[in-house]
């Protein structure tokens, strides 16, 4: 198939951030691109050629969907995974496939997958609802991890439990009860296969978190962190890419204990915010790998041309609605400060509403002006 015919088709399932900013590469590439997503005010109605609305988990929107273009790809897990298979047996090409969403989509599934490969992760103990957890309190080990196996994100879905009273409110829904580790860094690696299996990764992010969001604050890289850890972290990486054969981005999410081992915490099939620093501080970004790794083309230069730190922009505490970015002339006043907003008109606190990223030769000094940008820009509502 020629992806640079004027009758090529690239659907995208989700129209959010990550497909805006997905849909900036496919313009390079002058490649027509259809986006379906359940909102009307979803980010990347205005950059694809064409936008349908609808509901990714619907089976007969995903189909019909599908069938009006010539290769499917994703920018979020949450799909109707019967469609693809439908879809995939009638011939379309669809990346990631429907088999390695199954393996993903599903947290629990996903755990019971490393143990089956032989990919280090941590302890865990799965609960088809919050009652069988609850009856079996006596013998966990507090703190625990508590986390739905379907349908969370970006810290929702996910809860650090140090007492039985902490697991009030939650849904009763299947879960696990994961050990806590007692982590020295959180690193990712993002991985890019293409069709063809040519396999390249990115070098080691470290993430700092916010203390009370459970959100990264902070995506580092290069990774502030021994060599032999780094050689590590990308074997691992590359041995988790293997075993789910994916086809696209697949980014790997990984704790370093304090003893220097690498346990994989969870997978993204797609392009993924520990990424983003990528646009500025890659030879290739993120979302144009994905876009060479699905239209299996030879798979773009993925080193570093210089450090880069990328900051989460989200809704702070106390405003909610009509979207303001105060003093974001400030922080472009600084070299190497580069804002990207995602064009949601209505924040909420902690929602994420955009990233900055901060090039510089100097990580030190990158790490100086990052901290600056956090506490000088401020997301609020008219």
């Amino acid at each position: 198939m020629n992806y640079f015919s004027s009758d090529f088709k690239l659907g995208i399932l989700g129209g959010g951030q990550l497909g805006k900013m997905l849909l900036a590469e496919t313009r390079k590439f002058d490649i027509h691109t259809y986006i379906l997503d359940s909102s009307k005010e979803a980010p990347s109605q205005y950059g694809a050629n064409q936008f349908f609305i609808g509901d990714l988990m619907d089976f007969e929107a995903v189909y019909q969907f599908g069938k009006k273009v010539n290769l499917l790809t994703l920018e979020i897990e949450n799909i109707n995974l019967d469609a693809l298979d439908k879809l995939e047996a009638e011939g379309l090409l669809v990346f990631p496939s429907p088999k390695t969403l199954r393996l993903i989509q599903n947290k629990g599934r996903q755990k019971d997958f490393y143990i089956e490969n032989n990919i280090p992760t941590s302890n865990y103990k799965k609960y088809s609802n919050l009652e069988n957890l609850k009856s079996e309190i006596e013998i966990l080990n507090f703190p625990f991890v508590w986390k739905c196996t379907q349908f969370g994100y970006d810290g929702n879905g996910v809860k650090v439990v140090r007492t039985a009273s902490d697991l009030e409110n939650l849904p009763n829904v299947e879960c696990i009860a994961e050990e806590m580790i007692a982590f020295k860094n959180e690193l990712a690696v993002i991985v890019a296969r293409s069709a063809s299996g040519e396999v390249k990764t990115y070098p080691v992010v470290e993430m700092e978190f916010h203390p009370e969001a459970n959100q990264v604050e902070y995506v580092i890289c290069p990774a502030r962190i021994d060599d032999k850890v780094a050689q590590k972290a990308k074997e691992i990486a590359l041995q988790v890419s293997e075993a789910f054969n994916h086809v696209g981005l697949l980014a790997v999410e990984m704790f370093q204990t304090q003893e220097d081992e690498i346990l994989v915490n969870e997978v993204a099939p797609r392009p993924h915010n520990s990424g983003h620093h990528t646009i500025e501080a890659s030879y290739t970004s993120q979302f144009e790998n994905h876009l060479r790794a699905i239209l299996n083309l030879p798979l773009g230069n993925t080193a570093s041309k210089v450090a880069g730190i990328m900051v989460n922009l989200v809704g702070e505490e106390g405003f909610s609605g009509s979207v303001i970015y105060q003093n974001i002339e400030k922080i472009m006043a600084i070299d190497g400060v580069t804002p990207h907003i995602y064009g949601k008109k209505e924040t909420r606190p902690f929602r994420k509403m955009g990233h900055v990223t901060i090039v510089n030769e100097d990580m030190q000094q990158a790490r100086k002006i990052a901290e600056e940008v956090k506490n000088t820009i401020r997301v609020i509502a008219k």
